[in-house]
Order: C-alpha cells, then structure tokens, then sequence
C-alpha cells in the first residue's frame, strides 16, 4: 500500500471512528446508531486502526530508495 493511500484511509477512519463514537454516547443524533453502546465501542477502535495505518503511511512516505 502507497504512503499517501495509507494516510488517506487512516485520516477517514479517525473521522469515521470518532464520528461513531459520538453516535454511541448519544452525543449526536440522526441516526439508529444514537445511544447504542456497541458504536461507542465500534468507534475508538476504528479511530485506533486510523492511527495506525497514518503511521505505517507516514513510515512509507519516509522511505526513499536508493540511488
């Protein structure tokens, strides 16, 4: 997988993973998954793999080959 793909997908499962933790608690509404407790637990680990794969991107991007 590409650097830039990396943090790109990283990015939105951050977004994606806190969006689904707000759901979760209740904190915003409009949808079925408001004050279900399984997307507040969904949520942070979605956001956590986010994070991961913006450092395997950011270690990617840091990589040159030689020459």
């Amino acid at each position: 997988m590409k650097g830039w793909l990396a943090l790109a997908l990283g990015l939105l499962a951050i977004v994606v993973g806190a969006v689904w933790t707000l759901q979760g608690l209740g904190q915003l509404g409009g949808s079925v998954m408001t004050g279900q407790r399984l997307w507040a637990v969904v949520g942070p680990v979605v956001a956590l793999v986010g994070v991961g794969l913006i450092v395997l991107g950011l270690r990617r991007r840091g990589r040159r080959p030689p020459g």
